[in-house]
C-alpha cells in the first residue's frame, strides 16, 4: 500500500493498538476489537467467534458474522479504498489509520491481508496525470501534520507509524466523534482533517496549550474543542468548497444534550484502570510504552550518497535514503524512521540506537550501547533486515 497522505493522528493508533494489546475486552465477556476491526474492514461485519492463540494475521483462527460470499452493501460500504496507479501499484485513499494499526500490533504485521474496494484503475496514465486526477478527486492530501505543503514526492512510499507525520489536531478530533461532532451519512472526504484545519485556524488545542500526555489536559482540551465545533451555526462555512459544519457533522446540543459526566464525553474520562477504559485512557498508556529517543540535533531526509558519520549528538535519518555506510562514534546518537539504508550500519559505544520502519540492506552491528538499543518496540514499525546483524553488549535489543 502506498499512502496518499503523509500525517496521521498518532493517539488514534495508539488507542487502537492499547486496546488489541489489552485483556480487558475478554475480560468483559467480549471479543477483543482488533477481530471486530478486522472483519469489518474485511466487509464481513463483526468478529463471530475466536479460537485460542487466535492471531489477526491469520484469518484461520476466527470467523466474521458474514461470510465470504454474503456481504451486504452495509457491510461492504466499512471496506477501504484503493487507486491503481501506474504500474499496477495500489494508492490506498481511505484507512491509513485503521492498516496502520494491524501493520503496528503484535500479532498482525506487514504480512496481514485485507480486502479492499477498487475505487478507481488510473494504471493507463502517466504519473503526472496520475497526480493531477488524484488532486482533482480529492483523492489526496499534500500537507504534512503542522498543515504545511508536501510534493506527491516527498509522500510515504509505505505504512507505519514510522513513515507518517503526527498530526496533533487530527489526534485531537478523534476524541471529539459524538461530543462535537457525528460522522455524517455522505461524509466528506478527509473529514477529521477538515475539523482539525479549523481549530488549528481558531487557534483552538495548539501545541503547548495542553499536555498530550496527562489525560486531566487531554481532557479538557478535547471539551474546548468539540464545544466550540457544536457553537458554530450550522450554516457556517468551514472549508474552501464551501462545506458548512452542518455538513460536516457538527453535533448540537453538544455532547448529544447530555452533562459532562455523561453521553461519550462522559465516557472518556474512564481511566485505565477501569474495567471499561475509554479511549483516551487507552490511548495515553500506550503512549507512555513508545521509546520516544533523544532529540534530533540533525535531520537527515531524502536521498544521501556517502559515508554518514554521527560524531556528537543525534542524527535522525526521516524518510531518507542512504547510500553508503553508516558509522556512530562513542556517545552519539542515531534515530532513524521509515528509512532505506543500503550499506553497513556500525555502532560501538554509542547512546542510543534506534531502527523503526527501516530497510537495511547490509550489515548491522551494534555492541556496547549505553543507553537504548531498539529494533522492536511497541510503536515501533517493523524492520526489514537483509544482512547479517551483530548485537553484542546492549541494554535492550
Amino acid at each position: 500500500m502506498r499512502p496518499t497522505q503523509s500525517a496521521v493522528g498518532y493517539d488514534e493508533i495508539y488507542y487502537k493498538l492499547g486496546r488489541y494489546t489489552s485483556p480487558k475486552d475478554e475480560l468483559n465477556g467480549n471479543i477483543n476489537k482488533r477481530f471486530d476491526d478486522w472483519c469489518e474492514t474485511n466487509g464481513q461485519g463483526v468478529a463471530a467467534t475466536v479460537h485460542p492463540g487466535a492471531r489477526l494475521a491469520d484469518p484461520t483462527t476466527f470467523t466474521c458474522a458474514v461470510a465470504l460470499g454474503q456481504e451486504t452493501e452495509d457491510s461492504r460500504a466499512e471496506m477501504k479504498t484503493v487507486v491503481v496507479g501506474p504500474g499496477g501499484a495500489l494508492y490506498l485513499t481511505d484507512g491509513h489509520h485503521t492498516l496502520t494499526s494491524f501493520l503496528e500490533a503484535p500479532d498482525g504485521g506487514p504480512r496481514l491481508h485485507i480486502r479492499l474496494v477498487v475505487q478507481a484503475n488510473l494504471s493507463d496514465l502517466s504519473p503526472n496525470a496520475f497526480w493531477q486526477a488524484m488532486q482533482a478527486n480529492n483523492w489526496v492530501r499534500l500537507v504534512d501534520g503542522t498543515n504545511q505543503p508536501v510534493t506527491v514526492e516527498q509522500l510515504p512510499q509505505h505504512l507505519g507509524l514510522a513513515y507518517f507525520h503526527d498530526d496533533a489536531y487530527r489526534s485531537l478530533v478523534y476524541f471529539t466523534r459524538d461530543i462535537g461532532y457525528s460522522v455524517p451519512a455522505e461524509a466528506a472526504e478527509y473529514l477529521e482533517f477538515t475539523w482539525g484545519d479549523w481549530l488549528r485556524g481558531q487557534g483552538i488545542g495548539l501545541p503547548g496549550s495542553y499536555d498530550p500526555t496527562d489525560s486531566a489536559s487531554y481532557l479538557a482540551a478535547v471539551r474546548t474543542a468539540s464545544q466550540a465545533m457544536s457553537a458554530l451555526p450550522g450554516g457556517t462555512v468551514i472549508t474552501a468548497d464551501g462545506r458548512t459544519a452542518a455538513q460536516l457533522g457538527r453535533l448540537d446540543p453538544w455532547n448529544a444534550g447530555k452533562k459532562p459526566t455523561g453521553g461519550e464525553f462522559g465516557k472518556l474520562s474512564a481511566p485505565i484502570t477501569a474495567a471499561k477504559p475509554s479511549k483516551l485512557a487507552y490511548a495515553l498508556d500506550f503512549r507512555a510504552t513508545v521509546p520516544t529517543g533523544p532529540a534530533c540535533t540533525t535531520t537527515v531526509t531524502g536521498r544521501h550518497t556517502g559515508p554518514l558519520v554521527v560524531g556528537t549528538g543525534t542524527t535522525c535519518l526521516v524518510n531518507a535514503r542512504q547510500t553508503g555506510p553508516v558509522v556512530v562514534r562513542a556517545g552519539a546518537n542515531l534515530v532513524v524512521k521509515g528509512s532505506d539504508l543500503n550499506g553497513p550500519v556500525q555502532a560501538v559505544g554509542a547512546g542510543t540506537v534506534q531502527l523503526c520502519g527501516t530497510v537495511l540492506n547490509g550489515p548491522l552491528s551494534a555492541v556496547n550501547t549505553r543507553d537504548q538499543l531498539t529494533l522492536t518496540a511497541p510503536g515501533c514499525t517493523p524492520n526489514t533486515l537483509n544482512g547479517p546483524v551483530q548485537l553484542v553488549g546492549n541494554p535492550t535489543s
